[in-house]
């Protein structure tokens, strides 16, 4: 026996969520984003989904949003990875070249190489 519409529940629940998501506070999670992932917020913010879940023993709120990450990428000649960065650094006058540990130059151009596989991926699915 239902008590009440399900459409009304779902709209009411949408609601609810979409008024959580409006009193978001952008400022503090760019702060967050900063400290944890070094990484500041662009201006695309696209908001997917939200919903309310239990997590770790509690009610809680989830909600999915894509962003824009500047990613600023330094490799030399040989295609190793010299820097990188995602606080939308300006290199324009660095020319100083970080020193690279020996032992990591495999890491550090295995690295270069998966970016390079990322970007060529993401520019397909953008086609």
């Amino acid at each position: 026996m239902k008590l009440t519409k399900p459409e009304t529940l779902q709209e009411h629940e949408k609601d609810f969520i979409d008024a959580i998501n409006a009193e978001i506070d952008w400022d503090a999670i760019e702060k967050l984003l900063l400290e944890k992932h070094c990484f500041s917020l662009q201006e695309e913010i696209d908001y997917k989904e939200g919903d309310l879940v239990v997590y770790e023993n509690h009610i809680a709120y989830k909600f999915d949003f894509e962003i824009k990450v500047p990613l600023t990428v330094i490799f030399n000649r040989n295609g190793e990875c010299l820097k990188m960065s995602t606080l939308g650094d300006d290199f324009e006058g660095d020319h100083s070249v970080p020193p690279i540990n020996p032992k990591q130059d495999d890491k550090v151009a295995q690295m270069a190489l998966n970016i390079a596989d990322m970007i060529s991926e993401i520019n397909q699915d953008d086609h």
